[in-house]
């Protein structure tokens, strides 16, 4: 299958000396900064940022060996579509696999790990991605298949994501989340230590059988509440590489020559995140067509990009970024430059009465230290139209998250990073009854039609007129109001190597990537 490559890494800061890349694990452990804390342990329960810490110590069938854009064997020795049609997947297990207690990795493992998302259906979980999965059969202890219920050429890329990751049985429960704080998992490493909101050790994991060739001997990532802490831990040395929620304003610090940056150095990479609000139809004004179209002919997605992130990010005029086939700018094909004498007349054509009250919801924490100025800067532009009477309202992510999965917020912002590199990760997530939002979306045409139809063809070159036609829906409904396009970026201290590479199509961290520079 065709995909394009989620990152294009490119060094802003170079000058490694004589310097190798082996590894020294005499300094101790890599440490690794985020603000990007994990909302759960168990991965039935995680369709969010949890994933990050999941891809490095749980192990799914297939992942992203560095520098793949399209899913290769890890826990899996092979795996392959057997029949014509994509509705049977068949994969054949490594030998000698065991998770880190020991326990034996095998064909009913695998079907337990993910039969146990569908059953458990958790509200924040990842069984939105198994829609098309009609059941997992075992042949042996190394063999297992994955029947669909119709064809569906995406779904090895589902099976890659960390959503899918591999669970001992004895470990975690069939129909219920695990409770403690333990991970038994059979990734690259260990989880030796946790501590919620504030830390993760990890160690190598001695039993790992996969394709990570790892660099290093532990990782400790460590759990930010904003960006500035964060760079100022990474200059005196108490981090050394930074990942999610570099604010605006330190990124451009880093980019500038100084003594503050000595011994510094930023990876600068395209990515395809992106930032946008939801419309809850619950809400009397979000559900008035009128009222999203006119907030839609108001938002001045460049001033948002320029004044809050300082060009650190692009201006996004449709769910799909740029860089995937299928892209498009309906967004602004539809409504043009910001205006609000026209958002006047959508609002006075409908009988909608003015100002109109929206109150907009963002999470305190998960999106780095800029989100609360970005949600400022779209209070102030829909205010000055004086077509609305805004209120805002946050809460941190872990709490956040629940109230959105209930319905609460009238209009919330979200972020998305692709669970795989395909415009079909970018709609299908956030339409149907049950989705990522937590906000039923019922779409027929796009759910029943489009997208099944897209998933019939391997070719994904091949699909770019159902992809647009659902993405024009998109606009007609403005339920989703994509906003920017984010772009990637890794500060590191000098003796740290891997930066570079350790992103995978999904922009998740493979902190295996990383070492430390040695003398040659």
């Amino acid at each position: 299958m065709q995909r394009v490559a989620a990152i294009v890494s490119i060094s802003l800061v170079a000058g490694c000396g004589l310097l190798g890349e082996e590894s020294s694990d005499d300094a101790g452990p890599i440490v690794v900064g985020t603000t990007s804390a994990p909302s759960t342990l168990d991965p039935a329960a995680a369709w969010d940022g949890s994933w990050e810490l999941f891809r490095n110590v749980y192990q799914t069938l297939l992942a992203y060996p560095n520098g793949a854009t399209t899913p290769q064997p890890d826990a899996a020795k092979s795996c392959e579509f057997v029949d014509a049609n994509s509705q049977t997947y068949r994969c054949e297990l490594r030998e000698g696999l065991t998770f880190s207690n020991g326990d034996k990795i095998d064909a009913a493992a695998v079907k337990h790990s993910i039969d146990r998302i569908k059953a458990i259906n958790a509200p924040t979980g990842p069984a939105g991605l198994l829609g098309s999965l009609e059941r997992v059969e075992v042949k042996g202890d190394r063999e297992v298949v994955f029947r669909l219920n119709k064809p569906d050429a995406t779904f090895p890329f589902v099976l890659a994501t960390p959503g899918m990751s591999l669970v001992a049985p004895d470990d975690y429960p069939a129909r219920s989340l695990r409770e403690d704080d333990g991970i038994v998992g059979s990734g690259p490493y260990r989880l030796e230590a946790y501590d919620e909101g504030k830390q993760a050790e990890l160690v190598r994991n001695d039993s790992y059988k996969g394709f990570a060739d790892r660099r290093n001997d532990a990782v400790t990532i460590r759990y930010f509440q904003d960006s500035g802490e964060m760079v100022k831990a990474l200059r005196g040395k108490q981090i050394d590489v930074t990942y999610q929620g570099l604010a605006a304003d330190d990124i451009v610090a880093l980019e500038s020559e100084g003594a503050d940056n000595e011994g510094l150095e930023l990876v600068e990479g395209s990515s395809t995140n992106i930032n946008y609000l939801v419309f809850n139809p619950k809400d009397p004004m979000a559900n008035e067509l009128a009222v999203r179209q006119a907030v839609a002919q108001v938002i001045d997605r460049a001033a948002i990009a320029h004044k809050v992130y300082k060009d650190t990010v692009d201006p996004l005029y449709s769910m799909v970024p740029k860089g995937l086939t299928g892209h498009t700018t309906k967004f602004f094909d539809d409504y043009g430059d910001p205006d609000p004498a026209k958002a006047r007349d959508i609002l006075s054509d409908a009988g909608v009465e003015t100002p109109v009250p929206l109150t907009l919801w963002y999470t305190t924490d998960r999106y780095g230290s800029d989100t609360a100025l970005e949600f400022k800067e779209i209070k102030a532009q829909l205010e000055d139209s004086e077509l609305f009477e805004v209120t805002l309202k946050s809460r941190p992510w872990k709490t956040y998250v629940v109230g959105y999965q209930k319905g609460e917020y009238p209009v919330f912002g979200r972020g998305w990073a692709p669970d795989f590199p395909d415009a079909d990760n970018f709609i299908a997530p956030f339409v149907g009854e049950q989705n990522a939002l937590g906000t039923p979306y019922p779409v027929k045409q796009i759910t029943d039609v489009l997208l099944p139809r897209s998933r019939e063809e391997d070719d994904r070159a091949n699909v770019v007129e159902e992809l647009q036609a659902a993405q024009q829906i998109l606009v007609d409904d403005a339920r989703l109001l994509p906003l920017w396009q984010g772009k990637q970026y890794i500060a590191s201290n000098e003796d740290i190597s891997g930066a570079e590479r350790a992103l995978d199509p999904s922009t998740i961290m493979m902190v295996w990537e990383l070492s430390r520079k040695t003398s040659w």
